[in-house]
């Protein structure tokens, strides 16, 4: 450390304990070097998950072929844009002799123009005209959206649609040989699946396992009873609140907004003794509202 003669020298004159001759103060370590770990491991931690969905997703290319290209094995293909989608689709409701399964969440009533509900609506109508029947889970949530019960009161034929309390992404299966699932979010890459161990064995025995419990909407709509005062809506938020799921993603799977979610949540927090989320998760399982119905 330099010496402090040299300052004393320097500064003839100055007051003494002027700050110019002061030792430096030890500062607090910066917490720079700390942040920069954080965000390193942050990336360690995606680059991490990254590898891990590479290998998962690395059987897909040798079976989804892009759209169009040849070299693929016929079963699986990868269709890009909304409205090569949209014509593969049209092609494959063309030729449907049996059935049409289909899962729409909230999103497909919540914003698209009413030019494209009039195709669908079209495309279905031919369908049943051939004599096929159409089966429908829409989100609970949808039950209010004024799309909905005028499309199936336009469509004439073996028409149904149920509301389970959760639905999956968008699924549409035709005459259990071809089905339809999104490969994006905001489903401008679609797979097109023809193998039947996925499109009749899986995803059509999937949608049956979901129709079943589901709440019919249409031709006839039957009301849920309550069970210990509480509606069907909020014992499925219960459940997920007692599965420790946050208000977020309660809200996603049961297609509202998080605000409604929250309604809910406070509606049921209002017991005595619950001041804690885990505390009203156990609450809740004691309450019996979670019990199986009947």
């Amino acid at each position: 450390m330099p010496s402090t003669r040299g300052c004393s020298a320097r500064t003839t004159g100055t007051p003494a304990g002027s700050s110019r001759c002061r030792r430096p103060s030890p500062r607090r370590p910066s917490p720079l070097p700390r942040l920069l770990r954080a965000v390193a491991e942050n990336i360690a931690a995606h680059r991490r998950r990254e590898t891990r969905l590479a290998e998962a997703f690395e059987p897909l290319p040798a079976l989804a072929a892009p759209d169009g290209d040849a070299t693929g094995t016929g079963e699986i293909h990868l269709l890009s844009g909304l409205g090569r989608i949209d014509s593969v689709i049209t092609r494959a409701m063309a030729e449907v002799s049996h059935e049409v399964l289909a899962i729409q969440p909230h999103a497909s009533h919540a914003g698209p123009p009413r030019d494209i509900h009039g195709q669908a609506q079209d495309r279905d109508q031919a369908s049943l005209d051939r004599g096929g029947r159409i089966r429908t889970l829409h989100q609970h949530t949808t039950r209010h959206a004024p799309t909905v019960p005028a499309r199936y009161h336009r469509l004439h034929g073996d028409v149904e649609a149920r509301s389970p309390d959760e639905v999956t992404e968008r699924l549409l299966v035709v005459d259990r040989s071809v089905a339809f699932i999104p490969a994006v979010k905001d489903r401008t890459l679609a797979l097109e699946i023809r193998l039947p161990a996925l499109a009749a064995d899986y995803l059509g025995t999937t949608f049956d396992r979901l129709w079943r419990p589901a709440t019919p909407r249409f031709p006839e709509t039957v009301a849920r009873s309550s069970l210990h005062g509480s509606t069907p809506r909020r014992r499925a938020i219960a459940a997920l609140l007692v599965e420790g799921h946050t208000d977020a993603v309660i809200a996603d799977r049961l297609g509202m907004s998080v605000r409604t979610a929250r309604v809910h949540i406070a509606k049921l927090a209002a017991v005595p003794g619950s001041g804690s989320r885990a505390r009203l998760g156990y609450l809740i399982g004691r309450s019996g509202i979670l019990d199986p119905e009947g």
